[in-house]
Formats: structure tokens, sequence, C-alpha cells
């Protein structure tokens, strides 16, 4: 069994950096009860604050950019031994014990909010690594979290992520400074009220007009399971009330055994979620409804209208598929006909 280690100092930015956090909309959270049996001490380096350039995975181009309001459907995945004790992305140090993800092309870190939609568990976790590159996927999600989200055993499952955005711009401030972030995650989780309910409303369009959402584009990023080898934004800064409160902190994490306490199942919410949701591969998303329609005929799909902020969009798709693996093959023949923006959606 692996232990934390007891460096108040570490812990005692985690207590600034989650008081922070809080001060974006929440109220402070309650820390404390056991050790985490299973947590391997910290990264002896913090995690910077990474966008990253372009790069290319298999064939394929991710464009990593900031992105306060992401919200995406699709299928989740996890990884674990294989990666444990490895570098991530952003210079940390993967944990497979702890409430971490993988994204392809978020900010690192992000805090983003996960909820299973067979099943209405929801989690925030903390994005530090780039992942998953198995076309279908939208987040690569660590072990632990996978089994508090209740998916472990059957290694992939139908989620919708939602960048939490006040708390996500607080956390890049204080990456940016230097500031060790690890462990933001489990204090969000513990307070219970940071975003955990669905938003019923679809996410809009991009500012610029070019794109869809990530949930409706033609040309998306694509994601995977195990993970491969391989406008600047004002943040919510930590304020005047750092150095009070640091002090405090750091008396507290002294005073303290254990300061985050263990990583069970008192952190996953529990929110509604529809009674049924389907799988889908798309192929495409027009205005043009001829064009729609033209694809849809050649590739045996059919048309979905929506309305996104007052535009009518015509979505190509195939199926609903009762099966991942399903939805895996009939998106890899639309990828091997070279159609390479088509993507897996969860409605």
């Amino acid at each position: 069994m692996h232990k934390k280690n007891n460096n108040s100092s570490r812990w005692a930015t985690v207590f600034v950096l989650a008081f922070a956090v809080f001060l974006a909309g929440c109220s402070q959270a309650e820390l404390g009860a056991h050790i985490a049996k299973q947590i391997i001490p910290p990264s002896k380096t913090t995690g910077t604050y990474k966008i990253g350039n372009p790069y290319k995975v298999a064939g394929k181009t991710y464009y990593p950019r900031e992105d306060f309001d992401l919200v995406e459907t699709g299928i989740a995945s996890w990884y674990g031994a294989k990666f444990h004790g490895r570098p991530t992305a952003n210079g940390e140090t993967f944990n497979m014990y702890e409430l971490t993800a993988a994204h392809r092309t978020l900010q690192l870190p992000s805090l983003v909010r996960v909820t299973n939609l067979e099943n209405g568990r929801s989690l925030v976790v903390r994005v530090n690594d780039r992942g998953p590159y198995k076309r279908g996927r939208v987040i690569d999600l660590s072990m632990r979290s996978a089994e508090l989200l209740g998916f472990k055993g059957q290694g992939t499952t139908k989620i919708r992520l939602q960048v939490l955005k006040k708390e996500s711009m607080a956390l890049a401030d204080a990456a940016k400074r230097g500031i060790d972030t690890g462990g933001v995650e489990i204090a969000m989780n513990r307070h219970k009220n940071s975003s955990s309910a669905l938003d019923p409303q679809p996410p809009g369009l991009r500012e610029d007009d070019k794109t869809l959402p990530r949930s409706y584009q033609q040309a998306s990023f694509q994601n995977g399971d195990e993970k491969d080898e391989k406008k600047g934004t004002q943040a919510v800064p930590l304020g005047a009330m750092e150095d009070t409160f640091d002090t405090s902190a750091r008396s507290a994490a002294r005073g303290l055994t254990d300061v985050l306490g263990d990583i069970d199942e008192t952190l996953v919410s529990h929110v509604a979620v529809p009674a049924k949701s389907r799988i889908f591969v798309q192929a495409g998303a027009f205005t043009v409804k001829d064009n729609a329609m033209r694809l849809a005929q050649e590739l045996g799909g059919d048309v979905y209208p929506t309305d996104i902020n007052g535009r009518l969009f015509y979505r190509v798709r195939l199926g609903p598929f009762a099966q991942v693996g399903q939805a895996d093959t009939a998106l890899a023949s639309l990828v091997s006909k070279g159609n390479q923006s088509a993507l897996i959606v969860v409605d």
C-alpha cells in the first residue's frame, strides 16, 4: 500500500488553491478523514500550465487550445498500471489512484465534471495529461475515477463532460504561478456543489461560427481507450486573501495526519440523467439540407435536424448502436473510406 507523505507545504498550497476555487462560486470544502491508503507520494515536480502546439499521433493532428466552455458527450475509457508513475503531459506523475484524466486538447490542468450517463454517478476530475488516441473516445480517466464512476469492469461508458469554467480559470492562474494544483479535485468533490447537475441546454456555437461544438461538429477531434504512447482568458485571481489564508492553511496542514481523506464513495455525486441515451456515429453536420441528404443516402444513414442557438443544422448519423463495439466498427469503416472527421456521439 502507498501512503501520502506529510509534506505540509504541499498540502498547504492545496488548501490555498481550494479556497481560491471556492471563491469562484463555492464555499470552502470540509477536508480531513483518514489517510488515503492507495495513493503514492505526490510528484516531486509541480506540474506546469500547458496548452501546447499542434501534435500528430497515428496520422491524426490535434490542436490544443484554451477552452473553458467545453461540453462534450461521448465514450470514456480509463488507463492505469501501464502508466502508473510515469510523467503526465504537464510534468506531473501519473497516479492511477488519484482523480485525474487525459484529454487531447484541453488546457492543462483543468477541472471537469464527468457524469456517467448509464448510472448517474458524477465526479470532478483534474485533467493533467494528453490522450486518449483511439477514435471514438472523448476522455481517458484514471483507474480510480473509473471505479468510482462505476465502469472500470466494462472498460468504457457513455459520459457527459463539462469544464468547470470559473474553477478551471482559477486553477490555470495558480498553475501559471507555480502553485501545485494536485488534490484540488478531491476538495471539489467533497464540496458536492460544483456544477453537479446536468446542464439541459446544448452547448452553443463557437464565437468564430466556423465549427460546431465537439458533440456536433464535422471536423472534430477524435478520442481513445487505454492510453497510447506517446484567447487568452481572464483568470480568477487567488487574490489578496492568499497570504492570510496561507498561514491558517499551513497550520491546519501541520495539525492533520491526513488532509484530503480517502478517495472513496463519499466523493461521488448522483445526478439525474436521461432514462435512455443512444450511441451514434456522426459522419458530418451541415447547414445545407441537400448536402446532408446526399451524404446520408450514400452512407445509409439518417439526417437529424437540430437547432443550435437559433441556427438549423443537419447532422448525418449512423445508428443508434446498442453497444460501443458496434459503434467502433462503424466508425472504423467510415474512417477507412476517407471520412477522417467522423466521430461517436451520445444523445
